[in-house]
C-alpha cells in the first residue's frame, strides 16, 4: 500500500529531526518499504498504522525505531581494504612510535554499526602487531542503532554474515562455531567496547583518539551537519591523530586543520599540529 505523501514527509522531518540524516524524495519507496517491515515486527496491520501511533503517543521508544529502520547498516569486514592496508602498513606503526612511552593506543569507529569495521581492526593489530598484548588498548565502536550496537556486543554472527569479507584465515584463527553460526573469540570480543551514540547529539566524555575511522556516514548529512561532526572530530583527536573517511567524502572546503596524505590508493586526514 502506498503511503500518503503527507505520511512519508512526516517520517522525513522526524528522521531529519532526530538524526539529521536527509531522506530525499526520492526516497519514498524506502520509507514505505521500511516501515512496512517495521510494522510486521510490531504486530501492526499496516505502516499507517505505525505513522499514526508515532503522531498520537510521541513514543520516542518508537521513534528509535523508525530511525533504525531508516538506517543503512551496510558493512562488511576489512571493508574496502584500502583503508585497513594504510593502518597496518602507515598509521598503526606511526601511533605507535609516537605513544612508545605511554604504550597506549585508542581507535573509534564512530559509526560502527553491526561491528564488523572495529573487530576486523582488532584481528588485525592481534595478528600483526602482537607486540600492542602489553600496551593498552582503548577500541570503541559506537552507532545510532540500539539494535545494531546489541549484535556487535554479542559478537555472534550468520554464515552469511562471516562470507562477507573475512579471510578464511582469520575465520579459522578467531572464531569458534555457535549453533549455525559464528562467534568471535572472547579475547578479541573483550578488547572492544560498543555503545549508542548519535552524532548529532552532545558527545559524552570520551578519550582522545590516535585514529578515527568515521566512514560513509558524512554522505547522509547536509553540510552544516557534515562541518559540525568534523569539527567534534577533530576535537577528539590527539594532535597527529588520524581521521580516516569514506572514499566519496572529504573534509575540503567544510572544516580546517586536518591534511590530507595519500597512503597507497587511500587518503586520510592527520590533525595538523599547527592548527588544532
Amino acid at each position: 500500500m502506498t503511503l500518503a505523501p503527507k505520511d512519508v514527509s512526516y517520517v522525513r522531518e522526524l528522521v531529519f529531526d532526530r538524526s539529521a540524516i536527509v531522506l530525499g524524495e526520492d526516497k519514498q519507496y524506502l520509507v514505505e518499504s521500511r516501515i512496512t517491515m517495521l510494522a510486521r515486527d510490531l504486530g501492526l496491520g499496516s505502516a499507517e498504522e505505525v505513522i499514526a501511533r508515532l503522531k498520537r503517543d510521541g513514543d520516542r521508544t518508537l521513534e528509535e525505531r523508525v530511525i533504525e529502520a531508516m538506517t543503512t547498516n551496510e558493512t562488511s569486514w576489512f571493508r574496502d581494504v584500502h583503508p585497513f592496508n594504510a593502518l597496518k602498513s602507515v598509521i598503526i606503526p606511526e601511533a605507535m612510535e609516537r605513544n612508545a612511552a605511554k604504550r597506549s593506543l585508542a581507535i573509534w569507529s564512530a559509526a560502527c554499526s553491526t561491528g564488523q569495521e572495529l573487530y576486523s581492526v582488532a584481528m588485525m593489530l592481534d595478528s600483526d602487531f602482537p607486540e600492542l598484548s602489553s600496551w593498552k588498548l582503548d577500541l570503541v565502536g559506537t552507532d545510532i542503532s540500539r539494535k545494531a550496537v546489541e549484535k556487535a556486543q554479542s559478537g555472534l554472527f550468520t554464515g552469511l554474515e562471516i562470507n562477507r569479507g573475512l579471510p578464511a584465515t582469520m575465520l579459522v584463527r578467531y572464531f569458534v562455531r555457535d549453533g549455525s553460526g559464528y562467534r568471535i573469540r572472547d579475547d578479541i570480543r573483550n578488547k572492544v567496547r560498543f555503545g549508542v551514540l548519535n552524532l548529532i547529539e552532545p558527545w559524552p566524555p570520551m578519550p582522545l583518539f590516535d585514529v578515527i575511522l568515521l566512514r560513509n556516514v558524512l554522505i547522509y548529512f547536509d553540510m552544516d551537519t557534515r562541518r559540525r561532526i568534523l569539527g567534534l572530530a577533530k576535537q577528539q583527536l590527539v594532535q597527529g591523530g588520524v581521521l580516516i573517511l569514506g572514499g566519496a567524502e572529504s573534509v575540503l572546503s567544510l572544516v580546517d586543520g586536518f591534511v590530507p596524505v595519500t597512503i597507497g590508493t587511500t587518503t586520510v586526514y592527520h590533525k595538523d599540529k599547527e592548527n588544532v
